[in-house]
């Protein structure tokens, strides 16, 4: 009779999983509570405690660390000497594994938890199962995630399960234990003011894409495993398949209206950069306003909202070509209208950015890591360092604009009125030069900039930006300052009746 082994910590689907195994003439072996929960559910288990002989001590810290567990995980059924040793000493083989680990990741996500109380949720002989069922999975079936039941309960009815998915559940594995342990070396290597020690990254593939940036570069999208509210919460709901900039482009637009929480805002990503970008009534009105900075560049673009897509908003598209459409939540009367176009991309996507915590830029051999830009609401600290303060208009759009341009990479420049923007700069090796590429777009697209509101990433180094800009008729600034030439920046605004405030806060995008 073949035997499996089951030990979880998340029973989800572990009853039928159980239950289905027995009557496929399986034995069942188990541990703790999980053998506790299939007993009183009316499945035959075998405690663990009877196979080794040996019963559980220190609190559950040692129970399937054993001769017994192990020799008949590891024992290669093709070598007779194998076998034979492991009849010796009274060890049958175990042919299946399903394993998965304390919850450690959930656990250290509280940020209240003690590190006695974290120390006890590293699994030690669930790894170790794991792992040497996966070492010998030509024998072994195991399994970590208990969405991987069906397809093995299939396989098993269908005949011997094969080699290719052994081998796939076993890389799920390796995968899953060296993302566990990463996440224990980083929360053990905590410093004071200071990123992890040690840092890793078990990415989990969720589907292969045509190509990357080009059509000779292979790619996929992966995710972090544990990570909630991200990629893997992402729902296609029509459409042709996502591309790999696609993908970038929802990233930018996701990070892009991630500042405002309340009102409807609006975002056309191109290239990863906003084209354009405003806040409104609704989702229309904010779309409208979006679509008015720069018309030309909206095509093909990403479009994304903070709300809920209604009808209106879907049939404001009209005729606009349009790659993707991103929006936490659809109504069915908008996606009967976004559906009538066949390729047009549909995705429903988390815009709450629950616990991500680092991001990530690779480099040849080794990778930057920095802690995730998350935009402050708090202006409490902004300073008016010019004769003339912004007026209560100019102050609406210096706040409007202020996040709007965080999104952009620098060099960056945004013109904002009446909370929207009519002009961006972006991606410039200069910043006077970032401030001539708002102008002209926006003068491209019939904008009046006179009494516009402007925000810059990064100081002015030069006061040469601000004269531009005041020339153009802008008049009020928001920037970072801290530029050793700030007192000339600040003459040419005060020089030109510009309102100037200084954050204090740098909001370069690479």
């Amino acid at each position: 009779m073949p035997r499996a082994l089951i030990s979880l910590s998340d029973k989800r689907g572990s009853v039928e999983f159980a239950r289905s195994l027995v009557a496929l003439g399986w034995e069942i072996i188990s541990t703790g509570g999980t053998a506790q929960a299939l007993t009183q559910e009316g499945v035959a288990v075998t405690p663990v405690e009877q196979v080794t002989g040996f019963t559980e001590i220190l609190d559950g810290r040692v129970k399937t660390l054993h001769p017994a567990i192990h020799g008949g995980l590891l024992a290669l059924r093709n070598r007779p000497e194998h076998m034979a040793a492991i009849k010796a000493k009274g060890i049958a083989p175990i042919d299946l594994v399903a394993v998965n680990l304390y919850p450690f990741r959930e656990t250290v996500a509280d940020p209240s938890v003690t590190l006695e109380h974290a120390i006890e949720q590293i699994d030690i002989g669930g790894p170790s199962m794991l792992r040497s069922a996966a070492k010998n999975h030509e024998s072994v079936i195991v399994i970590v995630d208990p969405a991987d039941y069906p397809r093995v309960l299939e396989a098993l009815r269908a005949g011997p399960v094969a080699e290719p998915l052994r081998r796939e559940l076993a890389a799920k594995v390796y995968a899953h234990t060296a993302a566990y342990d990463t996440a224990i070396a980083a929360y053990l290597s905590q410093d004071q003011g200071a990123l992890p020690r040690y840092l890793g990254f078990a990415l989990e593939r969720l589907q292969p894409l045509r190509y990357g940036e080009n059509p000779h570069q292979r790619a996929a999208l992966y995710s972090v495993p544990g990570e909630r509210r991200g990629v893997a919460d992402m729902i296609q709901l029509h459409g042709k398949e996502l591309s790999f900039n696609n993908l970038l482009d929802i990233e930018g637009a996701v990070l892009a209206l991630a500042p405002w929480t309340r009102e409807p805002a609006c975002a056309i990503i191109k290239h990863t950069n906003p084209c354009g970008i405003a806040l409104g009534l609704s989702a229309t009105q904010a779309f409208e306003r979006a679509l008015a900075t720069d018309k030309v560049s909206a095509f093909g673009s990403v479009i994304g909202f903070n709300t809920l897509v209604d009808a209106l908003t879907a049939k404001a598209l009209g005729d606009l070509f349009v790659e993707v459409i991103v929006a936490p939540r659809y109504h069915d009367d908008a996606l009967a209208v976004l559906k009538q176009r066949k390729n047009l991309r549909i995705i429903e996507f988390p815009l709450d950015p629950g616990q991500l915590l680092f991001d990530v830029k690779r480099m040849r051999g080794g990778m930057l890591v920095q802690d995730r830009f998350v935009y402050s609401a708090d202006n409490s600290t902004w300073k008016v360092v010019t004769k003339r303060p912004p007026t209560d208009e100019e102050w609406r759009d210096l706040i409007f604009a202020w996040p709007a341009v965080a999104a952009v990479k620098s060099n960056a420049i945004l013109l904002a009125h009446n909370e929207a923007a009519i002009g961006i700069g972006a991606g410039q090796m200069s910043r006077v030069d970032a401030v001539f590429m708002a102008v002209h777009k926006a003068k491209n697209a019939g904008h009046d900039i006179t009494g516009a509101a402007l925000a810059s990433d990064a100081f002015f180094p030069f006061p040469d930006g601000v004269e531009q800009a005041a020339e153009a008729g802008v008049k009020a600034i928001v920037q970072p300052g801290g530029s050793v030439k700030d007192a000339d920046v600040i003459a040419a605004a005060d020089k030109a009746g510009l309102a100037m405030v200084l954050t204090g806060t740098r909001q370069f995008r690479h």
